[in-house]
């Protein structure tokens, strides 16, 4: 069978979907996976054959930020409300417009019998329908309902009739295609669960699994020694002042802490380190989470289940996009500790990690979400019932 896999540029983004990839290449599947060239050399390098479709987040942000008539300095200051009114329009018409027209003549050439696109590539999803082609809906992580899907489905229907398709048969989660969710029931958003009624397309739950580009570990991460504290702040929100103050308050606890800079963070810049702490731009997340003892970070989905899923206690530092939402249901669930900006303080920072590694409590409810996601079906499992 011939697949096409398709995400928008982004670690947050692109990462979830590779594990249902490499499983149906491994079940003997023809997989091609649409991106914007920026992520084409992590595909070659995973043996994917990949197809330039879809431009890069921040160029859209900046299409649509120039569209406001706002001064440029003025996207720090800006009401969080209107920064999400802005994202729809990003995640709902100006990327989908430009994936949907890359892959009209890619879909005519290579034919697939089932697009699988990602959440948040609304134009990929679209161009299936376009090309009368089976279109499967994979998720990134929770939905978080009423925000940034909900946003960008104001904007979607103008662009699907554009397209010639009906607006409503593209409303609602996923297109309306099924819907492979790797958000555990007990974490997702329970509007989103709500939306699968009966003679609509379903919700198929797929296991997270972490993905990680192959590279060693830091030797001392897997040597004996006191707890591990992992500190990241992801790829797309790092700000070098929350990282440096998590930074000051972890090296006060009696913890090993190894640090992700991140691609927006110079690594070489982050300062003096106390004795205890180690920086590294990047590690193979998938790899080291089952070490750690207490994850800190910013709330991405990734980073999230990825945690989770390795039965490990959170504090969560949020800065945007979905990144509140996910705090509130680590907390919601009992596995972790929200502070938000303002909050985070070397003392508020210090005083949470601390607890954390020492409460039994948070750590139990990880584990609980760790049984819940293991129970989940494989990406093994899910190709074999849909791609069969």
């Amino acid at each position: 069978m011939r697949v096409l896999v398709a995400s928008i540029a982004s670690h947050g983004h692109t990462y979830p979907l590779l594990p249902f990839a490499v499983a149906a290449r491994e079940a003997g599947h023809e997989v091609s996976y649409a991106t914007a060239p920026s992520f084409h050399p992590l595909l070659e390098r995973l043996g994917f054959r990949p197809v330039a479709a879809g431009g890069e987040i921040r160029e859209a942000f900046g299409q649509v930020w120039a569209r406001s008539g706002k001064d440029p300095s003025a996207r720090f200051t800006t009401p969080p409300d209107e920064v999400m009114a802005m994202a729809g329009r990003v995640f709902g018409e100006v990327l989908p417009r430009r994936t949907a027209a890359d892959l009209a003549p890619v879909l005519a050439e290579l034919r697939p019998d089932v697009v699988v696109h990602e959440a948040g590539d609304l134009g990929a999803g679209l161009a299936a329908k376009v090309a009368e082609v089976r279109g499967l809906c994979h998720g990134f992580g929770r939905v978080a309902g009423g925000k940034l899907l909900a946003r960008a489905g104001d904007h979607v229907g103008g662009l699907a009739a554009e397209l010639g398709l009906d607006p409503a048969a593209v409303a609602g989660p996923g297109l309306g295609d099924p819907f492979l969710d790797i958000c555990p029931a007990s974490l997702q958003d329970p509007e989103f669960l709500a939306a699968f009624t009966p003679g609509r397309a379903p919700r198929v739950p797929l296991r997270p699994v972490p993905f990680a580009e192959p590279a060693p570990l830091p030797a001392w991460v897997t040597e004996p020694g006191p707890p591990l504290v992992y500190l990241t702040l992801g790829t797309a929100f790092a700000e070098g002042s929350v990282l440096r103050t998590a930074i000051d308050a972890l090296g006060r606890l009696p913890a090993r802490v190894l640090v992700a800079a991140g691609p927006m963070i110079d690594a070489a810049l982050v300062g003096d380190l106390p004795e205890t702490v180690r920086v590294e731009q990047w590690v193979p997340q998938a790899d080291l989470l089952p070490y750690a003892a207490l994850v800190v970070h910013h709330g991405g989905s990734g980073t999230t289940l990825g945690a989770l899923a390795n039965g490990v206690p959170q504090l969560v530092l949020p800065q945007g996009a979905d990144q509140f939402d996910n705090a509130g249901a680590v907390v919601a669930v009992g596995a972790g500790r929200l502070l938000r900006p303002g909050e985070a303080t070397t003392e508020a920072v210090a005083e949470a990690a601390s607890s954390l590694l020492t409460d039994p409590e948070p750590r139990a409810a990880a584990a609980a979400v760790a049984r819940e996601i293991a129970a989940m079906p494989s990406p093994a499992e899910v190709v074999a019932d849909l791609l069969r």
